[in-house]
């Protein structure tokens, strides 16, 4: 007999869990809208059909890194640890330091607030966008042809941004465009800020990434960049299923989002290295110890 969609037990425990993660979620950081929207999401694609509910528990691991992430903003890392601010913008400096022509060293950052074109920050835009819904899209893809890559790539891609997140609390640092507005004193209400995607927003004449920055969990967790991290998982799993010509586009993504990371003025070179360094660390732990916890049988890969 095939398991009927309502049953008291199953009503039972998803009130209980939309009811604790909306009473946890308002005594840490207050309600929001997106918190009952994802609680009514969840239950109506639970209770919809068998299909619908297998999809909803499979991705719940993303929904786990978004409560998570969303719940850091009642633990700022700076309560914590002091803020590194002066310190690596001359590491950054000392490392890929910039001589221009009247003798100083600029940072890569500082250089291209300097340079700055049209195409580049349209493309800029174009390439941050991708850092969550292309792990995302590539997520729904691997659920429909390769259950196991799915899971694999799922818990990689939490485990990758657990190990960002202690990063964040060891070492909370500020990013470069808060030098540009405010040197290197520590302002700890400093509200999130575009930087140089402010651009994209203008030439698409509409507020993208400052809505998206309005929400920010802490501006003091440039290190590591996890939009670094995410294109190379996505880039790795789609090697490791022999797809043939995607994994070049995620190549060009990963690449783009790298460059543009330093071009907004979001991240420094050491950022973006870290969260690379981040990826590969996850990604080597996972293949060490988490494929062997999860069940399933092995599956070809997919081309």
């Amino acid at each position: 007999m095939p398991p009927r969609l309502f049953t008291v037990r199953l009503v039972l425990i998803m009130a209980v869990i939309s009811a604790a993660y909306m009473l946890v979620s308002y005594f840490l950081i207050g309600y929001r809208p997106e918190q009952l929207f994802l609680v009514i999401l969840c239950n109506v694609l639970f209770f919809a059909s068998l299909a619908t509910r297998n999809f909803v528990v499979s991705f719940s691991v993303f929904i786990i890194y978004w409560i998570i992430f969303d719940y850091m903003k009642a633990f700022p890392n700076y309560r914590f640890h002091a803020v590194h601010i002066e310190s690596i913008y001359n590491a950054e400096k000392n490392i890929f330091g910039i001589h221009t022509a009247n003798g100083s060293v600029i940072t890569p950052n500082e250089y291209w607030q300097l340079h700055q074109h049209v195409f580049l920050d349209f493309m800029a835009g174009l390439f941050y966008l991708c850092w969550i819904p292309v792990p995302l899209l590539f997520a729904f893809w691997l659920f429909i042809k390769n259950k196991r890559y799915f899971f694999y790539f799922a818990f990689t891609f939490l485990l990758v941004n657990l190990l960002g997140f202690v990063v964040y609390y060891a070492y909370p640092a500020a990013p470069p465009w808060y030098v540009s507005l405010h040197g290197f004193s520590f302002y700890r209400d400093t509200p999130g800020n575009t930087a140089g995607l402010a651009r994209f927003d203008s030439l698409v004449h509409a507020n993208i990434f400052q809505s998206l920055y309005s929400k920010s969990s802490n501006i003091f967790a440039a290190m590591p960049s996890l939009h670094s991290s995410y294109p190379v998982i996505v880039f790795y799993y789609a090697i490791k299923s022999r797809l043939r010509y995607m994994k070049f586009l995620f190549a060009l993504v990963m690449c783009g989002i790298w460059f543009s990371a330093v071009y907004t003025n979001h991240h420094y070179i050491l950022d973006v290295l870290a969260g690379i360094a981040c990826a590969v660390l996850g990604i080597g732990l996972f293949n060490l110890v988490g494929n062997k916890l999860l069940p399933g049988k092995k599956t070809n890969a997919v081309s």
